[in-house]
């Protein structure tokens, strides 16, 4: 972890600068998976209730020997949970379900706007966090406009805002809004998934100029434009090279060639937090 530069929260906790994404990682070959990512050397997990896997990334953390202080644990509070008390329960669950006392970091996974209680779930958060059941707190996929309703309505901001952020739908609004505010972009399928733009000739030329792989180029790209990806792999090679991203560095002009890979329907699928829910 001493290698892997540290990212200071507006609440003054840190966070590694990448993080293991856990989406699909269930069962036996799950809990290895993550298993291998920490002997990887990776510090921050990230999963969540929908995810159905809190249970493995729990298993996973215990049977690798590593300080519980030493890996920092992110979930999500899904869509069904977003009034206050249900905020409080689902939260305690996921503590249940990780066998934890705390978690590092709890996000609402999407605002869901036309149940409109993100604001009640959000208050759950501010005061789950001053019980000391979790460190921090945050959102994904939320909207400028959710953060200031959220902010202006608790007077409290979200450390991080997870969204989809690759280089085919860099974010460049979003994350001018998030960092005006004082939070950390995070980024979901960072490197663009099924989708990955890996013979692009931005992502081909930096990567054969630095000797690295195009996955490590889009992750380097990532730390670069100020975020924080969580890529996601199985692969225990893989695993390690998506964590090797630290010993090179692009030039402004391989930044600015990759963020205009970016296109207005470069979305993953239809996951516009305007329209797309999830409960």
């Amino acid at each position: 972890m001493s290698d892997i530069p540290s990212l200071t929260l507006n609440d003054g906790t840190t966070l590694p600068a990448i993080g293991f994404g856990t989406y699909t990682l269930t069962g036996s070959d799950g809990v290895d998976a993550i298993r291998s990512a920490l002997d990887a050397g990776y510090r921050l997990l990230d999963t969540a209730v929908n995810y159905g896997n809190e249970e493995e990334v729990g298993r996973a953390v215990r049977e690798s020997g590593l300080p519980r202080d030493e890996v920092l644990i992110t979930s999500k509070l899904p869509g069904r949970h977003h009034a206050y008390d249900d905020a409080v329960a689902s939260t305690k669950e996921s503590l249940g379900r990780l066998g934890v006392d705390h978690l590092d970091l709890h996000l609402i996974h999407w605002p869901n706007p036309t149940v409109d209680k993100y604001a009640d779930a959000w208050r759950a958060l501010v005061d789950l966090q001053q019980q000391g059941l979790v460190r921090s707190i945050g959102v994904s996929n939320f909207t400028a406009d959710n953060l200031n309703r959220i902010i202006a309505e608790t007077g409290v901001t979200p450390a991080v805002n997870q969204v989809e952020l690759h280089p085919w739908f860099p974010q460049v609004e979003m994350r001018v809004a998030n960092e005006a505010r004082g939070i950390v972009t995070s980024s979901w399928s960072p490197l663009g998934k099924r989708n990955a733009p890996f013979d692009e000739a931005p992502v081909r030329d930096a990567a054969e100029s630095h000797n690295v792989t195009p996955a490590q180029v889009v992750l380097r790209w990532q730390v670069q434009i100020g975020a924080l990806p969580i890529p996601k792999s199985a692969t225990p090679q893989r695993q390690q090279e998506n964590l090797a991203v630290f010993d090179f560095v692009l030039t402004d002009d391989e930044v600015a060639a990759i963020t205009a890979l970016g296109r207005p329907d470069g979305r993953l699928f239809g996951g516009d937090p305007e329209t797309h829910e999830e409960m």
